[in-house]
């Protein structure tokens, strides 16, 4: 008994002692002169043994940038189907009535999904109901100014083209959609666009495509469509009071992918509204996060100030520690090939492709976050032991460049992924 009691006291004794080394030079590097100067907050979790590796400042609350994509993520898991709901409508005598869902992929540049178009052309009577779209254009707390900015469409309830103008020179002048030709000025100018009105500036010299977000409109909504399908629509105040069909186009895991790798806000701020779709008749993101705070999120330890689904709004704040929980909830309720295929693989794919690679192989699935003087990383990383940590590392408030930032991050995963 005393030979077992031993044993157990010595095996305890080195795990510790091993463990204490671990965190030892993480705390070494989180404390150095170089980290000093700035907000940084750190939760590293075996989700095996479900035990906390590491925490430095970790129920503090961070601005998360885009890590705010992992919450919109996982309210799309949690409230989409395997495919996207791409209309609700209702035939009726001779005329077939729609409404959006926010579905984001209907001719967008990437996914250029024509199954609502489909609908459509298969009737001869087509009523439109726009009114079911009850949000702001643009998030709380985003940088207004950037409106003719790739990376800022405007949000609306029947998205088209990913809400966004193509303009490329080949032998001729190219635009798509090709609605707007004759708004474009091929001129070098300051903005891409006139802030309150679809005119766009394109330099003639200019080799590679601009894409700038255009000013969304019913007006203009209607026009598209019936480009697109060649023939008249009617704009309706309200659908008729009879059950609605719902119309499915592309695989959803194939927009969340979309997101997660290009960090594309546009899709974040639709999966929410398509998310509010599947709640109520109103397309309203809040009412999708509210859903998801109250329903499934209730036990998180530090509730987070959610306002968008992008990331764009400093008024976003989240704590490593929420972020953990949700990372954790999702790879416990979908299967974890399924969650990891979705994020951005440390050199290799995405916004990671040139950040964090492994040696031989990949070992950093996460999804990261900028804003000026902010870099965040939450996600998973695989250890050479075959053990999956979760970890969200944020950084806030630096005025150093952020790769230096990330080199301080890497020593730490390589760190983990060694001797863990």
């Amino acid at each position: 008994m005393i030979i077992v009691l031993l044993s157990i006291s010595t095996t305890t004794s080195c795990k510790s002692l091993k463990s204490k080394k671990l965190t030892s030079k993480i705390e070494q590097e989180i404390n150095s002169k170089t980290s000093a100067d700035y907000f940084q907050g750190v939760l590293i979790y075996d989700l095996s043994t479900q035990d906390t590796v590491f925490s430095h400042n970790s129920n503090r609350y961070f601005t998360p940038a885009s890590n705010t994509k992992i919450f919109t993520l996982y309210s799309a898991l949690k409230t989409l189907p395997n495919n996207i709901p791409s209309l609700k409508y209702i035939v009726y005598k001779d005329t077939l009535f729609m409404e959006g869902t926010g579905d984001p992929s209907l001719l967008h540049p990437y996914f250029k999904d024509s199954t609502a178009l489909k609908l459509v052309k298969a009737h001869d009577y087509i009523s439109l109901h726009l009114n079911n779209f009850k949000e702001d254009r643009f998030g709380p707390g985003w940088a207004w100014e950037d409106y003719d900015s790739y990376y800022s469409p405007e949000r609306s309830g029947f998205p088209m083209f990913g809400n966004v103008v193509d303009i490329y020179k080949e032998d001729s002048l190219m635009v798509s959609p090709s609605v707007f030709y004759d708004k474009v000025t091929p001129i070098d100018y300051i903005k891409n666009r006139e802030e309150e009105q679809n005119v766009f500036y394109f330099d003639h010299k200019r080799k590679d495509t601009l894409t700038v977000p255009f000013k969304v409109d019913s007006v203009l909504t209607k026009r598209l469509l019936e480009m697109e399908v060649q023939k008249p629509i009617k704009m309706v105040s309200q659908m008729p009071s009879m059950e609605k069909q719902i119309l499915y186009s592309i695989p959803s895991d194939s927009v969340y992918k979309r997101m997660m790798l290009e960090s594309d806000n546009f899709l974040a701020e639709q999966l929410l509204i398509l998310s509010s779709s599947t709640l109520s008749d109103i397309l309203n993101s809040a009412t999708a996060r509210n859903y998801i705070l109250e329903n499934y999120l209730s036990d998180l330890k530090q509730r987070p100030r959610w306002v968008d689904g992008s990331g764009l709004s400093r008024y976003n704040l989240f704590s490593p520690e929420s972020m953990v929980q949700v990372l954790t909830k999702m790879i416990e309720e979908f299967q974890q090939e399924r969650i990891l295929n979705l994020f951005p693989i440390g050199g290799v794919s995405g916004t990671l492709e040139k950040r964090f690679p492994g040696n031989p192989r990949p070992y950093i699935y996460a999804k990261s976050g900028s804003l000026g003087n902010n870099y965040c990383l939450s996600g998973y990383l695989i250890t050479n032991s075959g053990k999956t940590l979760v970890f969200s590392f944020m950084n806030n408030h630096f005025i150093k460049s952020g790769t230096e930032v990330r080199k301080s991050m890497q020593l730490i995963f390589e760190h983990l992924r060694d001797n863990y």
